[in-house]
This record gives structure tokens, C-alpha cells and sequence, in this order.
């Protein structure tokens, strides 16, 4: 017996002596009367489990399809469950349905033109409502109705023939072809139908509807309790969550400002999450004790172009986008800036099987990059120091968040890029007025800027991504398109097409590889870095697992260490 186990016994032993001892000593005590029952004090109630985000954005919008803000879509997890979701190793699980699909189950048919999906018998609406596959038909139907600004309809738009629902537990999608990419793209977040059919018939749209700010009916966890702008929202526990209550009592999520107020918040207790971490600040929180979660979710930060006819024409020319990724040092932001933490990104799909392992970033070459704007005849005529052609100045609309290592990033290029005579008009904007969609007027999407800069990723952990189809780009007619480069490509749309529709993975593979040179090659994205989702975790949330596609999948088994 070990000496642990010894001094367990003997300290059981002790106690029951003293117990002993204090019974035979006590008076005894006077009885109840005849009838009556002793009384107690009342236990104090337990103190609530309650978890602080701090998040330095705020939603635009909690309606799933509305929004473009990452920190909206964070909240999925909380009160919208995915039917299904991705864990910390990237595979898919089943919420709703009672198994994934796959061709051994009949869940795939008809060579992946027909996707069936077998719901569970327990499914409820937090507001004690059945959530069956009727609900499936009604979101599907208002993703493409015109009417909804939705901010991407993509791939229900295009892609889908049909969704029906031949009983309450089954839904059947039918596609015009093979759609291999749908677990990545497909029911990411549900709209109830009987909350909002009610209201679309009576607008004859979505738009307005008082859900998509409040969302007290909902399918996850924990449910909307309530969102106060520019301060916090809380979202509490689903007591009647089918895949069982939260250990949590509630979730509060603090709006900051800045970085610097979430730093503060989490090194002095004040907040129990934190995300979107910048480089710079991940070492003073492990210094304070804080966990820095790295999830790999496919993001990387990088400029798009805008390459639309009325765009400047200087973008036109590939040399001219060459010469900016030539004259543009982003090795040097990545030590500088991001303290050599992370690296320059090469192609769009950085940290995925999908990357073509041969493509290095560009180098920094500004004599080449300045050859090149020779070449394509962009030259400073008239001695002003930026460089021009047929009238007009190589000065291009550059805008981003109003993040500062964004802001920092655009001054490091704006100093670079004047040295071989291109001129950059450095504009900023708050996130969600940033990536509001081409409906909402969002300035990208309207092709108001030349260079858009932002960290995105595909449709994780597929790699399939819609923003250079030709269908995609966004009108007044179809607002909803999220090509905002506005670039049509023949090849481009080719090797896209081929991509989703090919079930073998090495053979994907290689398509995207060709797709990654094109990209490169052609500098129709220029990568700047890659960038991991940072989370920064106070000791006392335990039991925490953080995902790429689904960050939050395991929210229902967190809990707090009093």
C-alpha cells in the first residue's frame, strides 16, 4: 500500500473518532412536535457558469445567410447549429442527421447528383417547436428567392435542381451534376420556418425581418438572449437542447474597440475568450497564462483586384499586377509586422492537401517589377513621380479594415510600391460595412476599391471557392454574386467546373494545383500571409477543442473552473 493511500485512511480514521467523540458529548436536542417536520436552511443557489468572449467586432447581422463578418458566423455554433459540423481534426460529424451520407448508406446516389439526408426522430426548435426537413425546403427557398439579399446563394443557385422533403425526417437534394464539395458548402445554419414564412409572406422578403437581429428561436446549445449595439450580446442555455443542456448557464460576448482592449480584458481576467489574435500580442498573453489556440482553418490574408471594365486599366495588364507583387516586400511585413510568426502566403490554399507544394511567393525584385511597368508602358511622363499612360496616373484605390496591422500593412506598401512609381489611396473601413455584400453597397463588393485586402478562406475544409466564377459576379440583377473581382476567365471557369464534379481526390488535387498556377501566375491574387485562427483561452474554461471549418462544435461540453 502506498503512503498516499496510508494517509488517506488514516485521516478517514481520525475523523471518524472525532465524530464520535463530538455525538457523545452533544446535548440531546427537543423533538418536533407531533406532525411536524424538521427544517432546514435552503442550499444557496449555485452561481451560473458564465463564459466571457471578447470579441473586437460586432455582428452585422445573425441571420446565417446575410452576413460575411467571421465574428457572426463564429456564433453559428452557439444558437444555429450546422447539420452538421467539422471537429479539431476536421471531420465532419452529424447534429441533425442521424448518420453523414455516404455512398454504402444510399446517402449518396446516382453518381452524387442525389444527396439524402436522414434526419433524427428528436429535432426541436429552442422554442419547444418540431425542426423537420420542411425547414430544409423553406431555408433553401429563401437562399435563391431575388428578393432576400443574401449575401452568396452559392451553390444553391447554381448548382442545386431541387430540395424536397418526402416526410418530416428526409430531405433529398438533387443537383444538376456531381457536387462533390457539398459537405463544406451546404446547411450552414437553418432559417425556422414557422417564425419567418409568416413574415416573408407578409413583405415579400427577409430582409427587415426582426429575426435576423433577434433570433430568440433558434437550433443550438444556447439560445438569443439578447444584443445590445456596441456593447455586448448573450446568448443562455437550450435546456432542452436534444443532444443534451450546456454545461455553460451562458455566454456573454463583449464588444471592444480595438486589440488593445481585448488584451487588457483577457491578461486581467476580465474575459474568458478571446479571438482573432494578432501575432503581435500572442506572446504577452502566454506570459500572463492565457492558451493560445492555433486552428488551421485555411485562412490567408491577401489582395484581390478588382478586374471589372470599368476598373483602372493599369490592372488589366498582367504585368502591371506582376510588378506589384515583385514591388511589394511582404517577407519583410511578416518579420516586421507579424514577428516572424507565420509566412508569406503563396497560393490560396496555403495549409491545405490542395496547395501546389512547387509555387513559392513572389520575390521582392523591384528592378524586375519596374522593367515590367517599362514594358507595359506605364511610365512617368510628366515627372511627378508616378508613373502613368494615356492620361492616366498608376494611383490605385487601396482599402482594407480598420485594423492596425491592416492599416500598417498598407503604409509598408504604400512607401514600397512609390519607389518604382505606383501611386496607392489608402482607404479604411469597419469590418462589416468592409465585406458587406454588392446588395448592402459594401464597397469591395461594388467594386469601389482596386485592392481589396482581406484574410479569407474556401469552403474549409473543401477547397472548392466561388469567387471567380462568371455566374458570381454581383449586379443589380443578381446581388447576391460574390465574384467581386468581377474576372470571367474561360480556363479559370473551366478547371472550377471540372474541380466539383471530380470524386477522385488525387485527380482533384491536380486540378487545383492548375488552378493555384493560373492564380499565381497571373496575379489574379497576390497572397500577403498565412493566417491561422488565433484563440486566445483563460485557464478556467475548460474542456475547450477549437475547429477550423466549425471553431465552436464542442460549446456544449465547455465549462468553468470555479
Amino acid at each position: 500500500m502506498s503512503a498516499k493511500h496510508w494517509r488517506r485512511i488514516s485521516a478517514l480514521g481520525a475523523l471518524i473518532l472525532l465524530l464520535a467523540a463530538c455525538a457523545g458529548s452533544e446535548q440531546p436536542t427537543e423533538a418536533p412536535p407531533a406532525g411536524e417536520t424538521p427544517t432546514t436552511e435552503p442550499a444557496a443557489p449555485a452561481e451560473k457558469k458564465v463564459a466571457t468572449f471578447i470579441f473586437t467586432q460586432e455582428f452585422d447581422t445573425l441571420n446565417p445567410y446575410y452576413t460575411n463578418v467571421w465574428f457572426s458566423q463564429i456564433t453559428h455554433q452557439l444558437w444555429d447549429v450546422w447539420a452538421w459540423q467539422f471537429d479539431d481534426t476536421n471531420a465532419a460529424h452529424p447534429v441533425m442527421l442521424t448518420e453523414m451520407p455516404t455512398v454504402e448508406n444510399g446517402g449518396i446516389a446516382e453518381e452524387g447528383k442525389v444527396l439524402t439526408l436522414q434526419l433524427r426522430d428528436d429535432l426541436t426548435w429552442s422554442d419547444g417547436e418540431p425542426l423537420t426537413a420542411r425547414d430544409f425546403v423553406f431555408t433553401y427557398e429563401m437562399i435563391v428567392d431575388p428578393n432576400n439579399a443574401v449575401s452568396t446563394a452559392y451553390p444553391y443557385d447554381t448548382e442545386v435542381a431541387s430540395v424536397e422533403a418526402p416526410d418530416d425526417r428526409t430531405v433529398v437534394i438533387t443537383f444538376n451534376a456531381p457536387f462533390i464539395p457539398w459537405a463544406s458548402a451546404m446547411w450552414q445554419g437553418l432559417l425556422p420556418e414557422h417564425v419567418l414564412r409568416p413574415v416573408y409572406e407578409a413583405e415579400g422578403t427577409l430582409d427587415s425581418a426582426e429575426w435576423n437581429h433577434a433570433p430568440t428561436v433558434g437550433a443550438g446549445p444556447f439560445v438569443f438572449a439578447e444584443w445590445e449595439s456596441g456593447s455586448y450580446a448573450r446568448f443562455v442555455a437550450n435546456e432542452d437542447y436534444w443532444l443534451g443542456r450546456p454545461k455553460l448557464d451562458e455566454v456573454f460576448i463583449r464588444f471592444v474597440p480595438d486589440d488593445a482592449s481585448q488584451i487588457n480584458a483577457l491578461v486581467a481576467g476580465d474575459g474568458d475568450l478571446g479571438t482573432f489574435i494578432a501575432y503581435s500580442d500572442a506572446h504577452t498573453l502566454e506570459v500572463a497564462g492565457v492558451d493560445i489556440y492555433r486552428s488551421r482553418s485555411g485562412f490567408n490574408e491577401g489582395w484581390f483586384f478588382y478586374l471589372g471594365e470599368d476598373g483602372h486599366p493599369a490592372l488589366k495588364d498582367v504585368r502591371v499586377r506582376q510588378a506589384l507583387a515583385m514591388g511589394f516586400d511582404r517577407a519583410s511585413v511578416v518579420e516586421d509586422l507579424l514577428l516572424g510568426l507565420t509566412k508569406p502566403a503563396a497560393t490560396y490554399w496555403d495549409n491545405t492537401p490542395y496547395a501546389d507544394p512547387a509555387i513559392e511567393p513572389w520575390p521582392y525584385d523591384p528592378l524586375a517589377a519596374a522593367t515590367l511597368l517599362d514594358d507595359a508602358g506605364w511610365i512617368d511622363s510628366d515627372g511627378d513621380g508616378t508613373r502613368d499612360k494615356d492620361g492616366v496616373e498608376l494611383v490605385l484605390t487601396y482599402g482594407t479594415i480598420t485594423r492596425g496591422v491592416s492599416q500598417d500593412t498598407q503604409a509598408v506598401a504604400q512607401q514600397q510600391l512609390a519607389e518604382i512609381g505606383v501611386g496607392l489611396e489608402l482607404i479604411n473601413y469597419d469590418s462589416d460595412l468592409f465585406i458587406a455584400s454588392y446588395g448592402q453597397n459594401g464597397p469591395a463588393a461594388t467594386g469601389e476599391l482596386d485592392i481589396m485586402q482581406y484574410s479569407d478562406t474556401t469552403n474549409y475544409p473543401d477547397p472548392d471557392i466561388d469567387y471567380w466564377l462568371c455566374e458570381q459576379i454581383p449586379s443589380p440583377d443578381h446581388p447576391d454574386g460574390s465574384n467581386w473581382t468581377a474576372l470571367c476567365d474561360e480556363e479559370l471557369q473551366g478547371l472550377f467546373e471540372q474541380e466539383i464534379s471530380q470524386p477522385d481526390t488525387a485527380e482533384r488535387q491536380q486540378i487545383f494545383y492548375d488552378i493555384s498556377r493560373k492564380i499565381y501566375q497571373e496575379v489574379i491574387w497576390l497572397g500577403l500571409w498565412q493566417d491561422p485562427d488565433m484563440f486566445g483561452i483563460n485557464e478556467r474554461l475548460t474542456d475547450v477543442r477549437i475547429g477550423g471549418a466549425t471553431p465552436l462544435f464542442n460549446i456544449a461540453e465547455w465549462d468553468l473552473q470555479s
